[in-house]
């Protein structure tokens, strides 16, 4: 669906363009717009890479396992139809602890391999269990401590104090996961 919102949108662009007489402007912005894509890409990467790699020597150090055994009480009560030895667990975690450090490229293997094993406990295996669509709420909206992306991109545009973001979003995330979780809770309640 979003495919097909870009493509009106691009096409409607160009029909503008061609209408007003202003073809011009759409050369120059392809000419130009790669390579500021390709300059932010560049830019960002190397931030990305390192996180990325800070979060594979945690998990090959047992560090996520670690950080996975202190939230595993909340992580039971969380997730109250997952048996406490499901590696599921371990993923969610894992995938949390990525999702603060702002990296959800480093998050998404996580998530996919959580819903993976949550997907091997579901009844039903063509509609998504309540522990699913819990993971799901708490990925989207889950906290973040340190927003490595946002970082990156305020550095890449020469911004005056890139940090200072950090606690606004540790507020607003916060929020967010708890109107999330408050949310999934009192559904969930509901349809018992």
């Amino acid at each position: 669906m979003v495919n097909y919102i870009w493509i009106f949108l691009i096409l409607v662009g160009i029909f503008f363009a061609l209408l007003t007489g202003r073809i011009d402007v759409i050369n120059n912005s392809i000419l130009t717009n790669g390579k500021e894509g390709l300059d932010l890409i560049l830019s960002i990467l190397p931030i990305i890479v390192l996180w990325t790699g800070i979060m594979k020597i945690a998990e090959d150090s047992g560090l996520l396992k670690k950080f996975a055994h202190l939230v595993q009480p909340l992580l039971s009560k969380l997730f109250p139809d997952v048996p406490k030895d499901n590696p599921a667990l371990g993923y969610i975690a894992s995938n949390i602890a990525a999702n603060m450090m702002g990296l959800g490229s480093a998050a998404t293997p996580f998530g996919l391999k959580a819903m993976k094993e949550l997907q091997k406990i579901n009844p039903d295996k063509e509609t998504a269990s309540t522990p699913m669509i819990t993971f799901l709420v708490l990925n989207t909206a889950g906290v973040t401590i340190v927003p490595t992306t946002v970082l990156a991109l305020r550095i890449a545009h020469h911004s005056a104090n890139p940090s200072e973001i950090i606690i606004p979003g540790v507020i607003a995330t916060f929020c967010s996961s708890l109107g999330g979780l408050l949310l999934d809770y009192f559904i969930r309640r509901r349809k018992r």
